[in-house]
């Protein structure tokens, strides 16, 4: 499954940790992302990868 939603883009984040000794090693943050069926444009339902925020802030709607 990928990670990245399809409404909004969001996808992973890359940083650093940060040790006190001045260490660095890679961070990977990812998105929240859940496999769900949605209603599409044409009205039919299909499967979708769609993030959490997505899925509170009402930019979808799911198919029953």
């Amino acid at each position: 499954m990928s990670r990245k939603c399809e409404i909004c883009g969001k996808k992973p984040q890359f940083g650093h940790n940060v040790s006190h000794a001045n260490n660095k090693t890679q961070k990977i943050q990812n998105p929240n992302v859940q496999k769900i069926k949605i209603k599409a444009e044409s009205g039919q339902a299909k499967r979708a990868n769609v993030c959490t925020r997505c899925l509170r802030s009402g930019k979808i709607q799911k198919a029953i």
